[in-house]
């Protein structure tokens, strides 16, 4: 019998090792070494860059203040929102998940710890998911490196977020090449090495950022606001005013008087001591409107409830209450709403981001973030929903007893497992 026309294949035994794990190697090598090919400017200053937007101007609001990361997030709003959004999304579980024929099972794999414990040896898991929920909310993109366990091994250990104006993205053919920081120099990442969630307005590279889009006015505003009202009240909390005299008085008298009456009177520890002016005629007049005039306060609440707006928060989760919310008229179903409406938008690009670059197209495992805890009713309502799910008043029930303690983190009984049937006279299964 000839070689061609026996089992043996000369070929394949030829090579060592797999022959498609080799294949998939040698095409990631060449995906490398074509995207160092390309040059990549890290600092030119070309229009819709950081460095453009910082030489003309273009940081600044209308108000005045340059909005920043760093200035942003003094804001009290900002912090609340971002920090809510944030803190919900790394408080979640995200299990990893087995396809079956019946549905769906949980599954060991080595992957939930890195999603769930510990991505790096330098931060836990909840750190890494509240830091790229803020680079997603400041920046509108969230980067994440996938660290491998060589250069050229599939085997995934461990994940490092990235600052978002840290990396730089360019497109290279049908695929984006990232360039990021290591060490002392850059390095160019495939895409399949990067988990990238961009934010609304993706445009193929880069999401929009909201503090150059969005909210740029609205955060400038409240910056302005603050600090005009910070400036207010170290002023002794009193408008702007003149004093005038009969007399003239001379370039030098009337610096001597300013600067005496700044002395006196000027700031908080001055304020309410009476002023007493000396000289004839000299009179008092106030030039500016008083704080409740000039509606600071009310200024100050919308903007909060504008920034809230624009993040899609309830403005009652971040403290103002004056307003009603068309989430809802019951806590828990606030709290369901925005889940839905908030939350979701997040998760789900974040689970799909995750399952193409993690699990590459598996068609057995995939991840999932579990919402469970934050849709969770009232005690008493969650019961109520309990007993019609168990099967209440002969109806068939479609949840079994150690399911439902499952839920309530509960550990299972014996018989736990039967499920509830209509007819009284049917076998439990």
């Amino acid at each position: 019998m000839s070689t061609q026309e026996s089992w043996f294949n000369t070929e394949r035994v030829s090579q060592r090792g797999s022959v498609i794990l080799n294949a998939w190697r040698a095409q990631r090598e060449a995906d490398r070494i074509a995207n160092n090919g390309h040059t990549y400017p890290l600092s030119e200053g070309t229009a819709g860059s950081q460095l453009y937007e910082w030489m003309t101007g273009s940081q600044l609001s209308t108000a005045g203040p340059a909005v920043t990361e760093r200035t942003a997030m003094s804001i009290g709003a900002v912090y609340a929102c971002v920090g809510l959004i944030g803190g919900a999304i790394s408080s979640l579980p995200f299990p990893v998940y087995r396809r079956t024929e019946t549905g769906r099972e949980r599954a060991d794999h080595d992957i939930w710890w890195l999603l769930n414990e510990q991505p790096s040896q330098r931060f836990s898991a909840a750190v890494m998911w509240e830091y790229l929920a803020w680079s997603l909310l400041m920046h509108g993109d969230a980067f994440a490196r996938i660290r491998r366990a060589s250069g050229l091994s599939p085997k995934i250990v461990g994940f490092e977020p990235l600052h978002p104006l840290a990396v730089t993205v360019q497109e290279n053919d049908d695929r984006l090449a990232y360039i990021v920081p290591d060490g002392k120099g850059t390095i160019v990442l495939d895409q399949d090495d990067m988990i990238h969630v961009p934010g609304l307005g993706f445009n193929g590279l880069r999401g929009l950022s909201p503090l150059r889009y969005a909210a740029r006015q609205a955060f400038g505003l409240a910056l302005a606001a603050e600090e005009y009202s910070a400036r207010f009240f170290s002023n002794g909390a009193r408008p702007d005013y003149i004093v005038t005299m009969d007399s003239k008085m001379s370039p030098d008298q009337s610096t001597v008087f300013r600067e005496s009456w700044m002395a006196r009177y000027a700031g908080l520890s001055n304020a309410h001591i009476p002023a007493i002016l000396s000289g004839a005629g000299a009179d008092v007049k106030k030039l500016t409107l008083s704080p409740e005039e000039a509606q600071l306060i009310a200024t100050r609440s919308f903007q909060a409830t504008d920034i809230a707006r624009i993040y899609g928060v309830p403005p009652h989760m971040i403290g103002v209450t004056e307003k009603q919310t068309s989430f809802g008229t019951g806590i828990a179903e606030q709290s369901i709403g925005f889940v839905k409406y908030t939350l979701q938008r997040h998760l789900v690009k974040i689970e799909q981001e995750v399952n193409r670059k993690v699990f590459r197209r598996s068609g057995l495992y995939f991840a999932e973030f579990n919402t469970a805890g934050l849709e969770r009713g009232d005690y008493k309502s969650r019961n109520e929903g309990y007993r019609i799910a168990a099967g209440r008043a002969g109806e068939p029930g479609w949840m079994t007893i150690n399911e439902i303690r499952r839920l309530e983190n509960l550990p299972p009984i014996e018989g736990g497992d039967a499920l509830h049937r209509a007819d009284p006279q049917a076998p439990l299964a």
